[in-house]
C-alpha cells in the first residue's frame, strides 16, 4: 500500500476554489466513505481547515489512486477535475510523508509555527476513525504526525512568538484602526476553536467591551463567561454591529452570515462618525458576502488577502530546526513502512510452511498407521523445528534489509518466489489514543 496526498491550499487555490472544496462536519462521512468506495483507494483521512483541503489516502496505486481522489474532490466541490487540477498539488511516498509531518510541525501553515493545526489534525484523524475509514497505514501516518508537531513545539521556540491566524488577523485590523485594539469594542461570530481563540486575543490585547454571537446560544454563553464577555442572541446581530469597531467572523456555517443588507442596515444605524468597521473572516467558506467590502467604511480582510499580507518567516533558526526533526521522523516513518510492508509476507510464508508440513504429517500418518501417538508427535515436532530453524535466519535477514532504503523489493521478492497472496492493508480495529508516478510532488495537470 502506497501513500498519496491530494490538496490543495491558499498558496495555490483561490478562495472561492476553498470555499468549494471545503468539508464540514455534517459531509466528511460521506465524503470519506466515497473515497474508500474508489477501486484504487483503501484508506482515507480529510483534513479541512480554513486556508487547506487536503486528502491523505493509502492506495494501491499512483495513477490510480490519483485519479480516484481527484474524481471525488471535483465532485464534492462542483468543479470539473481538468479545472480543479491547476489549483491541487500532489505528493507521494516519501514526499507525502513529509508533507505531513511538515504540516504537523505548522511549517506548512500560512502562520509558521502556529499550533491550531495540531488539533485540526486531531479532528480529522477521529473523524476517520468514526467513519472507519483509516485504516493500519493512516493510524500510524496521523499518530506520527501528531508526535511530530509536538516534539516541534517542544524541542524549538517555532511558537515562542504566539502567532496564530487570528493574531496576524487582528494586527492587520490594529494596522486600519490606528495599531491599538485597546478600547475597542468587538464582536466574535462563532464559538469553535477558531472563536474561541479570537475571543482570547482580543481580551489579551485589551479589546472591549466583547460580544460572543453562535448559531448555538449555549456554546457562545460558556465562551463569553470564561473572558467578561457578553453572549448575544443571532437575532440581535445588526443592533450589536452598529456598536462595535471590530468583527471576527470564524464559523463552519456554508453560507454567508454577514450579507451586505445585515451590515448596510447596521451601518445605517452606526453613522460614518465612529470610523471604519474592520471585518475579519477566518472561514471557508467564507462567513462575509463578497459585496459587503464594496460598502464604504468598510473594511474586509478575509484568509486571500491575510495570506498576501503575512511575511514568510520559515527561514528563522527555530524553522530550520524543526525541518530537521522533521527528516528524521520522516526516515524513521519510511523504516516502519517497509517494515510493515514484510511483515504480513514473512506471516504468510510461515503460514505456508504450516500447511505443507501439516499436509505431509497428514499422508505419513496414512502410510504408517503402525506408529504410536507418542512416536507421530515426535515426528511432527521434528519436523516443524526443522522447517523453523531453516525459516528463521532468512526471515530475521529479510526483516533487516527492509528497513533500509530500497527495502521494499525484499518482500515483493518474497512474494513473487512463493506466490504468497497477501493482504497488505490489514484494518485496525477501533481508534488509538489521539494525543498519543514514480515519487513525484506538485500541482497535478
Amino acid at each position: 500500500m502506497n501513500l498519496l496526498v491530494v490538496g490543495a491550499s491558499y498558496r495555490t487555490a483561490p478562495v472561492s476554489t476553498l470555499e468549494r472544496l471545503a468539508v464540514a462536519a455534517t459531509d466528511l462521512p460521506d465524503v470519506l466513505a466515497r473515497l474508500v468506495a474508489q477501486p484504487y483507494v483503501n484508506e482515507a483521512v480529510v483534513v479541512s481547515t480554513c486556508n487547506r483541503v487536503e486528502v491523505y489516502a493509502a492506495v494501491s496505486g499512483f495513477h490510480g489512486g490519483l485519479g480516484d481522489v481527484c474524481a471525488i474532490l471535483a465532485q464534492h466541490a462542483g468543479i470539473a477535475p481538468n479545472s480543479l487540477a491547476g489549483n491541487l498539488y500532489v505528493h507521494y511516498e516519501r514526499a507525502a510523508v513529509e508533507h505531513v509531518f511538515r504540516v504537523a510541525a505548522g511549517l506548512d501553515s500560512m502562520v509558521v509555527g502556529e499550533a491550531q493545526i495540531l488539533g485540526q489534525l486531531r479532528d480529522a484523524y477521529h473523524g476517520a476513525g468514526e467513519a472507519d475509514t483509516a485504516g493500519r497505514l493512516l493510524h500510524e501516518l496521523m499518530q506520527q504526525a501528531l508526535r511530530v508537531g509536538k516534539r516541534a513545539h517542544a524541542e524549538t521556540g517555532i511558537d515562542s512568538a504566539g502567532r496564530s491566524v487570528v493574531t496576524a488577523a487582528l494586527d492587520l485590523a490594529a494596522a486600519q484602526l490606528g495599531d491599538d485594539l485597546a478600547g475597542r469594542p468587538a464582536l466574535v461570530i462563532g464559538a469553535g476553536a477558531m472563536g474561541a481563540l479570537s475571543v482570547a486575543t482580543l481580551a489579551r490585547r485589551g479589546a472591549g467591551p466583547l460580544a460572543v454571537t453562535n448559531r448555538s446560544p449555549q456554546r457562545a454563553v460558556r465562551l463569553a463567561e470564561s473572558y467578561g464577555a457578553e453572549a448575544v442572541a443571532v437575532e440581535r446581530l445588526t443592533e450589536v454591529l452598529s456598536t462595535v469597531d471590530i468583527v471576527v467572523a470564524a464559523t463552519a456555517s456554508t453560507e454567508a452570515v454577514l450579507t451586505r443588507e445585515v451590515v448596510s442596515a447596521a451601518l445605517a444605524v452606526r453613522g460614518p462618525a465612529r470610523g471604519r468597521l474592520v471585518l475579519l473572516d477566518l472561514a471557508v467558506p467564507r462567513d462575509i458576502e463578497a459585496e459587503v467590502a464594496q460598502l464604504p467604511g468598510v473594511e474586509v480582510i478575509d484568509i486571500e488577502r491575510l495570506g498576501e499580507a503575512i511575511a514568510d518567516s520559515s527561514v528563522t533558526a527555530d524553522a530550520a530546526a524543526v525541518a530537521g526533526i522533521v527528516d528524521g521522523e520522516v526516515d524513521s516513518f519510511l523504516a516502519w513502512m517497509r517494515g510493515a510492508d514484510v511483515g504480513p509476507t514473512v506471516a504468510a510464508l510461515r503460514s505456508r510452511a504450516d500447511d505443507v508440513v501439516t499436509t505431509e504429517l497428514r499422508r505419513l500418518a496414512q502410510r504408517r498407521s503402525e506408529f504410536t501417538d507418542d512416536q507421530r508427535a515426535d515426528v511432527a515436532r521434528t519436523v516443524h523445528r526443522i522447517v523453523q530453524r531453516l525459516l528463521h535466519q532468512p526471515t530475521v535477514r529479510v526483516r533487516q534489509l527492509a528497513a533500509e532504503p530500497g527495502g521494499d523489493q525484499y518482500a515483493a521478492l518474497l512474494r513473487e518466489l512463493f506466490d504468497l497472496d497477501v493482504q497488505q492493508s490489514a484494518p485496525v480495529d477501533g481508534v488509538p489514543d489521539l494525543s498519543a508516478v514514480p515519487p513525484a510532488t506538485g500541482a497535478a495537470r
